[in-house]
């Protein structure tokens, strides 16, 4: 009996220094992930250009179509576990509730695993969220160009075998009417907040 306990607390003490462990890699790896601004200043409004990239239904979509439309825009990849279906959920959620349709702003998900998301995976993920989201993929070229433009930071993460995840920037950028990044929603931002930064841009 006094055994199974020497074991069973040696387990205990042993599965803690894990869960420490990884707790410590997770703040390392968020420690690099570069600031966003998250205000108008001139930084904010440095971001962003004209882009093209390829949608879910393998077709190109530019930005410029959506010309004169407010949009979010969010850089994730579909085999993420956490933030990024999260993210998008929370956008849908918010734009249901401003209460002007789906119509008051596109919701753009541009991945950063081009190698695994292609426009058929891209697309089938764009529909799990029960509102339009307009998913974007494209050649590593084309997402590396776009991805600089944003200020976007992006990483792969071993995570045993060929297998992989990737450490990424997780802020939601808004983007006006006239093209201009108006205000980021960062991933631990409540609700009433980022309800104003959106009412801002839709009107």
């Amino acid at each position: 009996m006094a055994r199974r306990l020497r074991m069973m607390v040696w387990g205990f003490v042993a599965l803690t220094a894990l869960l420490l462990g990884w707790l410590v890699l997770r703040q390392q790896q968020a420690a690099r992930l570069p600031p966003v601004p998250t205000s108008n200043t001139d930084a904010l409004a440095g971001l962003g250009a004209p882009f093209t990239l390829t949608g879910g239904d393998g077709r190109r979509f530019g930005s410029s179509s959506l010309a004169g439309r407010p949009y979010v825009i969010f850089f994730g990849f579909t085999h993420c576990p956490d933030v990024c279906p999260t993210t998008l959920a929370r956008l849908a959620t918010l734009r249901r509730a401003l209460g002007k349709g789906d119509s008051a702003f596109a919701i753009l998900f541009v991945t950063v695993d081009p190698a695994r998301d292609t426009p058929a995976v891209v697309g089938r993920y764009s529909g799990l969220f029960g509102s339009p989201v307009i998913g974007l993929t494209g050649t590593p070229a084309e997402i590396d160009a776009v991805r600089r433009q944003w200020g976007i930071f992006a990483e792969r993460a071993a995570t045993g075998g060929s297998d992989y995840t990737i450490d990424h920037t997780a802020t939601v950028f808004v983007v006006g009417a006239d093209g201009k990044v108006r205000s980021t929603i960062a991933p631990d931002e409540s609700d009433p907040p980022a309800l104003a930064k959106l009412r801002r841009v839709v009107g």
